[in-house]
């Protein structure tokens, strides 16, 4: 029986488990599951099954003593967590960083308002440029009063987590955010809300933050347009985000800030290129960026949902981590901004041989009268036949091909988090890893992998800082990127990059024996560089964030 046949009879079993007593629960999913030999499959896929049994076997029962559940610790709430309801203690970076994020917002929305930006919910003419001055999170003046954390100001901001289970992050912004209206941290599951209702009150929240049962998506479309709508909302789903995106960007208020995360990675790195068209409105590939790839791929679906509705996003933050990818992206409503969302996506032209990519716009702009027009724009920009390796292009997207990120909002959730890491057990890593995006190029979309490209031609892997070395020796730019180690991002061409490996193959040959002629190593290797490639060592080549650590 095939791996998808499989998952989808363990699907169908434990809906159906749903309309059965708890013994009878029990038995039919584990001889059922014994008989598709569960063993062959992943282990995560057992955990789920498991998960399930728990949580059906705790919504048989009234819920207990808080002696039966398991205190977590984190930031500064403190929550029960039985085993029927997800906590995953990986993604502390995760809501780490979604706080410091989150506060920093609010500082940015107060401003705003205070400048006239926004007034009563409602966006004004002004423009958001992105970049905000840079003050201190921890208590902060609006109008003469101390914003502090944990208590309820009726002109501040309201945050919706959607899929809360435990509903850990919430509290934390509960106790952790200043200037905060109201939390509403929903769920789908009963039991969930139980536990999230006994954390609130655990935490002495009940003026702050609000439980709630239903489907995150008429949560969210019940709030739009009215005074309960959300300036901040949370989408982190086990899997996909992409049923709750249409409700998200509708719903949100003008310049809110949303969240969002993936886990499907195997979709969005090319493992499922056709499911990864139906949920994202993208063909993704496998291939060395394929990370950044995937943020590219979440935005894109994100700025296309949005355009819908005559809005568009501002990335603030794109980061890859442990097994999934986060964005923060602020929402703001423009048909005029909206018309030039053409020119934020790109298809990639990927050499099946070598890896090579070549990034296209879709549209460019062209003058018209006092004004401009969109047109598509011309192509395509490589040949049939990939000119260093002699292998054909897949073509790929269309992705995001703007910037990922705001560095002046990196850097203020730096400094915040610095002048708080008390607060936060994983500031080392949130410092570490914003600080390598600060430093990453912003329009030079991709990267590539020193191995990778080494390992085409057979020969020994250069070392990072002596192939960044010879970039900026031939006065390119070049960083590394947060979401792979040993990678290189770089205005230079791929034929300079090919160049360099060329130079270095001459100093350290590969065997002839693995040559074989008309290969990708071979085509590659006879070509002679144009380009003039000295390997000294450059002060350039190590970045700030690698001499902190």
């Amino acid at each position: 029986m095939s791996h998808k046949l499989r998952s989808s009879r363990i699907d169908a079993l434990v809906r159906c488990c749903h309309s059965v007593n708890l013994c009878q629960k029990s038995t039919m999913l584990f001889q059922s599951i014994s008989r598709l030999r569960l063993q062959s499959f992943p282990r995560r896929t057992i955990r789920i099954v498991q998960f399930h049994i728990n949580c059906n076997s705790f919504n048989g029962n009234k819920l207990g003593d808080v002696s039966e559940y398991k205190i977590i610790n984190e930031g500064k709430a403190e929550i029960l967590q039985p085993s029927c309801v997800f906590y995953n203690p990986v993604q502390e970076f995760g809501r780490d960083l979604t706080v410091a994020a989150v506060a920093n917002f609010v500082q940015i929305r107060q401003q705003e308002i205070k400048d006239g930006k926004f007034k009563k919910g409602q966006y004004l003419t002004k423009t958001f440029q992105g970049n905000s001055d840079r003050r201190s999170t921890k208590e902060t003046s609006h109008d003469d009063e101390i914003i502090q954390a944990g208590k309820k100001y009726e002109n501040e901001i309201s945050i919706l987590e959607g899929l809360s289970a435990s509903g850990l992050r919430s509290i934390r912004f509960g106790l952790e955010v200043p200037g905060v209206k109201r939390i509403v941290t929903n769920d789908f599951d009963k039991a969930a809300v139980d536990i999230i209702q006994k954390n609130i009150e655990r935490n002495k929240l009940d003026h702050l933050v609000t439980s709630s049962l239903g489907d995150a998506s008429m949560v969210m479309h019940m709030s739009k347009g009215t005074d309960e709508a959300f300036d901040v909302i949370d989408v982190d789903p086990y899997g996909s985000p992409a049923q709750f995106l249409d409700a998200a960007v509708q719903s949100i208020n003008e310049g809110g800030l949303l969240c969002v995360t993936c886990t499907d990675m195997a979709v969005l790195c090319g493992n499922n290129p056709e499911s990864c068209r139906a949920r994202y409105g993208t063909m993704s590939h496998k291939s060395s960026y394929c990370k950044e790839m995937a943020l590219r791929i979440l935005l894109q679906s994100i700025e296309t949902t949005a355009n819908k509705y005559t809005r568009y996003i501002v990335p603030m933050i794109s980061i890859r981590a442990d097994f999934y990818i986060r964005v923060f992206v602020r929402v703001f409503e423009s048909a005029e901004k909206v018309k030039l969302s053409s020119l934020k996506f790109g298809n990639v032209y990927h050499c099946m041989g070598c890896g090579s990519f070549t990034l296209q716009k879709l549209a460019r702009k062209i003058p018209k009268r006092n004004a401009f027009h969109i047109v598509a724009e011309y192509g395509p920009p490589v040949s049939d036949k990939c000119e260093h390796c002699n292998q054909r292009h897949q073509v790929v997207g269309p992705v995001w091909a703007d910037r990922l990120h705001d560095v002046d909002f990196v850097n203020k959730v730096i400094n915040y988090v610095q002048e708080n890491k008390d607060d936060f057990q994983t500031h080392r890593r949130i410092m570490g890893m914003l600080s390598l995006i600060s430093e990453e190029l912003q329009d030079s979309p991709m990267y590539y992998l020193i191995e990778d490209l080494c390992k085409a031609v057979h020969i020994s892997q250069m070392k990072q800082q002596m192939f960044m070395s010879a970039l900026l020796n031939a006065g390119f730019e070049v960083s590394m990127s947060h979401a792979e180690q040993n990678s290189i991002k770089t205005n230079a061409s791929n034929r300079d990059i090919w160049d360099i490996i060329r130079s270095w193959e001459k100093l350290h040959p590969a065997r002839q024996l693995r040559l074989v002629p008309g290969s990708v190593a071979a085509n590659i290797l006879s070509q002679d560089p144009v380009l003039d490639v000295s390997f000294d060592q450059h002060p350039g080549a190590k970045q700030e964030s690698k001499k902190a650590a």
